[in-house]
């Protein structure tokens, strides 16, 4: 028994336990043999304030302030690096660039647009003369995922509560003011579940009887590449271009390249796609001089959107005591500070914090006409310090 279960160990569900952990005993029932198994250990590990929609910027920069200074004894070392992103203009995106130009102005690091003749001496790969405009973006950061994962993880363990893993759900109720969770590992119960299992989310909901959301689990192939001969590209920024049809980053000594692909698949152990690492090093030559001559290691993750492309978090009309925490779109890593933070607010209805995005923003309510939870129950939840 416990007061909260979280169906989904990857960061999100991992940060969501950790705030949870405060109020009370934290279940994290993961599916696979290690938590982070499909999304957060596939990331493509960057924090930027200029990605997503303005709910989503928000959330990015609420997590700032956790992930620059994060509780002490959380990570033994910076969870945040510099890193920058050079975006590039093809011909015929202009009214593109012009737009994200101005959405960048206002990050709280501002975009700068750089003279297009002098790219290369950000990047000195960048195939000149093929662009129209450029921009830099100097507040993005490199992200260390498995530190930031692994303290979430540690903090829940550290203040009494259990990480379940093989644990998948095959049956979810409720009864007598508590959900009751049948997995492979166990049957567990609690007053609250957070559905945080990403992809498979609308299949826990349906489980439980709770309306889906109409999730889309969508595919992103990525792979390492090893730099020219004789280069170091470790101070190189990520360089994308402003329709996102590829990015290349240093990663590890080599560079993680990606041809930004989104093909809705359904909930599964998503694999690379031979056209989609060709498409990947077709865009990568033809925007730089590198030459791809082998793919290292190539993988593919799941990122799951909701139908506007904004996080869902809050409690669902339909079923007290049932807190949604899905559709993370690929900005769940970089906003996972805020994002567990509003679920725990949520599972304890308590007030949301007041620097993050608007809830209502992210409330699954707005998919329904109108929020119809009639029960009105106070859950059993003892409040534990902060550690």
């Amino acid at each position: 028994m416990g007061d909260f279960l979280v169906v989904g160990a990857g960061v999100a569900g991992a940060a969501a336990g950790y705030f949870l952990s405060e109020y009370g005993h934290v279940t994290l029932l993961e599916m696979e043999s290690a938590p982070g198994y499909h999304s957060t250990g596939r990331s493509a590990a960057l924090f930027s304030e200029y990605y997503g929609n303005p709910t989503v910027r928000a959330l990015t920069a609420a997590s700032r302030a956790f992930l620059t200074a994060p509780p002490p004894g959380f990570a033994d070392g910076p969870l945040l690096s510099p890193r920058g992103v050079l975006t590039l203009c093809p011909a015929g995106d202009e009214d593109g660039f012009a737009a994200m130009l101005a959405d960048g102005l206002s990050a709280p690091v501002p975009v700068r647009e750089i003279d297009v003749a002098g790219v290369t001496r950000y990047c000195p790969v960048v195939r000149a003369g093929r662009y129209t405009r450029a921009m830099v973006k100097p507040g993005a950061m490199d992200m260390d995922v498995d530190l930031l994962h692994q303290g979430f993880l540690r903090g829940v363990r550290a203040r009494g509560g259990a990480v379940v893993t093989r644990a998948r759900v095959r049956g979810l109720s409720r009864t007598g003011g508590r959900w009751r969770a049948v997995t492979d590992a166990g049957a567990f119960a609690a007053p609250v579940v957070v559905n945080a299992a990403g992809a498979w989310a609308d299949e826990v909901a349906a489980l439980a009887g709770v309306r889906p959301l109409g999730l889309t689990p969508l595919r992103r192939t990525a792979f390492m590449a090893n730099p020219p001969g004789g280069a170091d590209a470790a101070g190189w920024p990520m360089v994308t271009d402003v329709a996102d049809t590829f990015y290349v980053k240093p990663e590890s000594g080599r560079l993680l390249v990606s041809p930004c692909d989104a093909t809705p698949v359904p909930p599964c152990d998503a694999r690379p796609d031979d056209l989609d690492l060709a498409l990947a090093v077709e865009r990568v030559e033809e925007a730089t001089t590198l030459r791809i001559r082998g793919v290292r290691r190539a993988w593919a993750g799941l990122r799951t959107t909701a139908p506007d492309d904004t996080p869902v978090v809050g409690e669902a009309p339909d079923a007290p005591g049932f807190v949604w925490l899905a559709g993370l779109g690929g900005y769940g890593v970089q906003t996972s500070p805020a994002m567990g933070r509003i679920a725990a607010a949520a599972a304890t209805r308590t007030p949301p914090p007041a620097d993050g995005a608007d809830p209502a923003a992210l409330s699954p309510g707005r998919f329904t006409a109108a929020s119809h939870i009639t029960e009105s129950e106070t859950f059993p939840i003892r409040h534990m310090a902060t550690e």
